[in-house]
């Protein structure tokens, strides 16, 4: 295999985006609009931008490389999404000869990354890629082009596998939903005879704390029925021995939207020691607990895969009144939209511990949540064991990446 040794601006080439008027945004897809791609996009899917496509004349398909130009963090490497894009992304296109795959690793190395992150200029308050110097950043490249497609071979199929379990996980997620909803908001659960117990006309009664029919036999409660609601908090920055990258773990707002792509969770970007959890009197959730981020922002949630502690801007569900984590999950996310409507606050909005113990809930017989918990206990197992192999394939990915790429491991 024989190896050039050049620059990025040999291999690629940058292609800016555009930056229609907000006034033409909208939030639905109508004929002759299209998606604006924007880097927030990548993160998370749920607030989509529509504009007109006379508007602008760049675009981006699934296969395009697509570089997030301001941050933090700046030189984000993203792919999969089709549209136009905003200038806050750039398109790295490959020159004749350059394996799309191949550009795309060499970039996503993490001394690429830090590289322009150190040159980053700030302007205006807003960090941005200084492309002169990513332009010089030095390439290895295998000369011919079979030859560059069989250096990442191995990579592009350990993200084929992570991509296969992520689609397994979402439609997992689909199942467990659809029962949920199916047992505890349509209220056909299987009756006495196995039939779906309100559509076989199982007697409902008007409930006057809910307002609505219920079930014969359900109640009304509050979201505190479900487990025991804790916050947590933050042992003092200064002193450096209350963390560790091998202490417990500790969970902040920060690290679940960093999770956006996993329900379950086992830990954050920090550790704290046995010294921090007793100086800020941290309290330690059980595996299972259902972590609810309270503030900044409302809403991310996540599963304890193992004993975990938080910061303050949690209120979490210990599930220890009889209530499952399967069942606790999905209530809790079904309420989201009265909880954030209950949330207060000047700076930030937040909800509190008191506030949440009164949000009304609909409480089943626990002998149904029983039945729940058999029917989906196994499809949440079978989730939590494919995001931990996730893990471990983005680890043995990273690993391998650099090493590919600077020639300590060959490929025949």
């Amino acid at each position: 295999m024989i190896v050039n040794n050049c620059c990025v601006e040999d291999v690629c080439s940058f292609i800016g985006g555009s930056q229609p008027a907000k006034s033409e945004f909208i939030n639905e897809p109508k004929p002759g609009y299209v998606r604006l791609i924007q880097t927030r996009d990548y993160k998370t899917d749920s607030f989509p931008t529509y504009i007109q496509q006379e508007s602008t004349k760049k675009f981006c398909d699934e296969n395009d490389i697509m570089i997030g130009r301001y941050g933090p963090p700046v030189f984000q490497i993203c792919r999969g999404l089709k549209g136009a894009y905003n200038v806050a992304l750039i398109k790295a296109k490959p020159k004749d000869g350059i394996d799309r795959a191949f550009l795309y690793y060499f970039l996503k190395q993490d001394s690429v990354f830090k590289y322009v992150d150190k040159l980053s200029a700030r302007t205006g308050g807003q960090t941005g890629i200084d492309l002169l110097s990513l332009k010089k950043y030095p390439v290895r490249v295998p000369n011919e082009i079979e030859d560059q497609q069989k250096l990442v071979a191995s990579l592009v199929a350990i993200d084929k596998k992570i991509e296969l379990n992520r689609r397994t996980n979402s439609e997992l997620e689909g199942m467990v939903k659809a029962i949920f909803d199916f047992w505890f908001v349509q209220f056909d659960f299987p009756d006495a005879d196995e039939k779906p117990y309100k559509a076989s006309g199982g007697k409902m009664v008007f409930n006057h704390t809910l307002r609505r029919d219920l079930p014969e036999g359900w109640l009304d409660g509050t979201l505190d029925d479900l487990g025991q609601i804790v916050g947590g908090s933050t042992p003092s920055t200064t002193d450096k021995n209350n963390f560790s990258s091998k202490g417990e773990a500790w969970i902040t707002p920060n690290d679940l939207s960093k999770n956006q792509d996993y329900k379950f969770i086992y830990q954050g970007a920090i550790g704290v020691t046995e010294q921090g959890i007793k100086s800020a009197s941290l309290k330690q959730h059980p595996v299972g607990t259902v972590l609810l981020s309270s503030r900044a922002p409302i809403g991310y949630m996540a599963i304890a895969r193992n004993t975990v502690t938080t910061n303050q801007g949690f209120k979490s569900f210990v599930p220890n009144k009889g209530y499952p984590t399967e069942f606790i999950y999905f209530t809790v996310k079904n309420n989201l939209k009265t909880i954030i409507q209950y949330s207060s606050g000047s700076t930030f909005k937040e909800v509190s511990g008191t506030v949440l113990k009164t949000v009304k809930i609909a409480l089943p017989p626990k002998k149904i949540v029983d039945g729940y918990k058999k029917q989906v206990e196994n499809l949440f197992s079978k989730q939590s064991v494919l995001e931990q192999e996730n893990e471990q394939l983005i680890n043995l990915r990273d690993w391998l990446l650099p090493m590919l790429m600077n020639g300590q491991v060959t490929v025949k």
